[in-house]
């Protein structure tokens, strides 16, 4: 079925479906030989030419890399995956090859799968061919210690009152306003579409804004708050005050801002699907680095410190661009010369009124 070559009719996507139906039932259960068939049977999926049939091929693979790592969490060894990996990659545009690239990108994300000679040459393999997902750490940063993990009540931030129990709100000040009306806005085309990975990949309900401003001095940490934001043309803000409830701006760290990202990415919006948690991270970590401004060929960890040494804002508005039903995120974030302000803000609903 998947080597028919469909086009973009539904009988293509319906056969793509079908078959990563198996390939996830496959990676549902608990065996060596069975692991192998789903991997397999994954690597199969070549993308028909409709896009919708490319991108189902993709989330099936993307399913089957996840699944089998929670089995080898929960039930499973790590040589039941070993073999996977015993012949080198030659060229990225193979399927079988990207599956195994997802399973590696799992496994780093639970710590495993360093140190074994076979994964470890595949990695460095990847990484010589540059595949997207190669660039990332083998092994979860601190920073990323939330990614998947659910706490009780600790779902989407809705209201004021949630935001202000969770992290401390920032006061307005005259001064902040003052400078946000002498902000610059500096668009940059790719940055923002880096920015904007999370959301774009995963079917938010709608496109998220993106904006990057210069000031013409050092910002004092203390006056960059909600009346700065509000003075920045943001679409977002649009209307703002003609709508119950006041806007405000809640001071977060780093970890917070990559978590939501991955979230994002990784949950999935109503209009789409999640991604797998490899892609996830990829996402997340590319949308960090283009608000902080930063290129790729930055190592991580001085990100990470980079990330430290800027400031990090939450905050929230009731204006007609954000629903406040499914989620809302918005951020905005100082740079450490305190000259430069990125923010991001997304919104997603499942009502049909949205724009």
């Amino acid at each position: 079925m998947c080597r028919t070559g469909f086009g973009e009719d539904s009988e293509g996507r319906s056969a793509v479906q079908a078959v990563g139906r198996i390939a996830d039932a496959l990676a549902d259960t608990r065996s060596r030989d069975c692991a192998r068939f789903a991997a397999d049977i994954a690597g199969l999926l070549l993308p028909p030419l409709g896009p919708e049939c490319r991108q189902e091929g993709d989330r099936v693979r993307r399913s089957v890399a996840e699944k089998l790592v929670e089995k080898l969490v929960k039930t499973q060894q790590l040589r039941d995956l070993e073999a996977l990996f015993g012949e080198l990659p030659k060229r990225l545009d193979d399927p079988a090859v990207e599956v195994r690239a997802c399973i590696l990108g799992e496994l780093a994300m639970i710590g495993a799968g360093r140190g074994r000679p076979a994964l470890d040459a595949y990695a460095e393999r990847l990484r010589e061919l540059g595949h997207p997902l190669a660039r990332l750490p083998r092994a979860r940063l601190d920073v990323e210690h939330r990614f998947g993990v659910r706490v009780r009540g600790f779902g989407a931030v809705k209201t004021p009152e949630q935001l202000r129990s969770r992290f401390p709100e920032v006061p307005s000040t005259d001064r902040g306003a003052a400078a946000g009306r002498t902000a610059v806005e500096s668009p940059d085309f790719e940055r923002t579409g880096k920015a904007a990975e999370p959301f774009t990949g995963s079917g938010w309900s709608r496109e998220p804004e993106v904006r990057f401003f210069t000031l013409p001095g050092p910002l004092d940490p203390d006056d960059f708050n909600i009346a700065f934001v509000k003075e920045l043309p943001l679409e977002c803000l649009e209307g703002e005050g003609t709508r119950r409830g006041v806007a405000l701006t809640c001071h977060t760290t780093p970890d917070d801002v990559i978590n939501e990202l991955f979230a994002a990415a990784h949950n999935g919006g109503v209009n789409g699907q999640g991604q797998g948690g490899a892609y996830a991270r990829l996402h997340a970590w590319n949308s960090l680095y283009a608000l902080m401004g930063l290129s790729d060929d930055i190592p991580f960890p001085e990100a990470v410190r980079h990330a430290a040494d800027c400031r990090w804002l939450r905050f929230m508005a009731f204006t007609d661009w954000f629903h406040h039903d499914t989620a809302d995120v918005a951020f905005a974030v100082l740079d450490p010369r305190r000259t430069r302000v990125a923010v991001l803000a997304a919104t997603d609903t499942d009502t049909d009124s949205h724009f």
